[in-house]
C-alpha cells in the first residue's frame, strides 16, 4: 500500500479491507478508503493514528463502530462542497438503506438525469461510508468504485458483504 501523508489533525484506522484515513481541511471532513496492495488483509479494526481534531476523533469512533456493526448510524455533519446536482445525488445515496443497493440507472431516473452523471457524482463523494456510494451498483454487475483506484472493487465487495447485500453480480 502506498504511504499516506497525514497531518496532526488527521487519523488513520486499520480496517479489514486496508485502511481508512479521516482528514479535515478547514471545516471540511473527508474520508478516504485505502485498499490493500494485493488481497484483503482482514486486519483487526483499530485506530492506528489518532487526531488532535475533535470532529476527526468523532468520525473515527463512528467509522470504527460501522466497521463492527454495519447498521450503525452516523451522526456527523454532511457538509460536502459540490454542485447542486452532486448534492442531490449524495442526498439520494444517503437515503439508500443499509443492506440494499440501487443502480446508477435507478438513481438517474429518480433524479431526472443520466447514469454517467450519477456515477461522476459518486466519484466526487468525499464522505464514503457516510454517503454510502458503495451501495450504488451497475445494472449488470457491481459497477465501479473509488474512481478505479487500487483495491477499490475489493473494498466495495467487502462493504456490500459486510452489510449483508446479496444478489449483485460480482459476489
Amino acid at each position: 500500500m502506498a504511504s499516506y501523508s497525514l497531518t496532526v489533525d488527521d487519523a488513520l484506522i486499520d480496517a479489514p479491507f486496508g485502511r481508512v484515513a479521516v482528514v479535515v481541511h478547514g471545516r471540511q471532513l473527508a474520508i478516504e478508503l485505502l485498499g490493500p496492495a494485493g488481497q484483503l488483509t482482514h486486519s483487526p479494526i483499530r485506530l492506528e493514528k489518532q487526531s488532535t481534531h475533535p470532529l476527526v476523533n468523532l468520525a473515527c469512533q463512528q467509522v470504527m463502530h460501522y466497521l463492527q456493526q454495519p447498521d450503525a448510524h452516523f451522526s456527523l455533519p454532511l457538509a460536502q462542497q459540490g454542485t447542486p446536482f452532486q448534492q442531490r445525488v449524495w442526498q439520494a445515496i444517503a437515503a439508500i438503506p443499509c443492506g440494499q443497493t440501487r443502480t446508477y440507472g435507478q438513481l438517474a431516473h429518480q433524479l431526472g438525469s443520466g447514469p454517467r452523471a450519477v456515477a461522476n457524482a459518486c466519484g466526487a463523494n468525499q464522505l464514503p461510508l457516510l454517503v454510502p456510494c458503495h451501495r450504488v451498483v451497475a445494472q449488470s454487475g457491481i459497477g465501479g468504485f473509488m474512481q478505479g483506484k487500487q483495491g477499490g472493487l475489493l473494498i466495495k465487495k467487502w462493504l456490500l458483504r459486510h452489510e449483508g447485500v446479496k444478489g449483485y453480480r460480482g459476489e
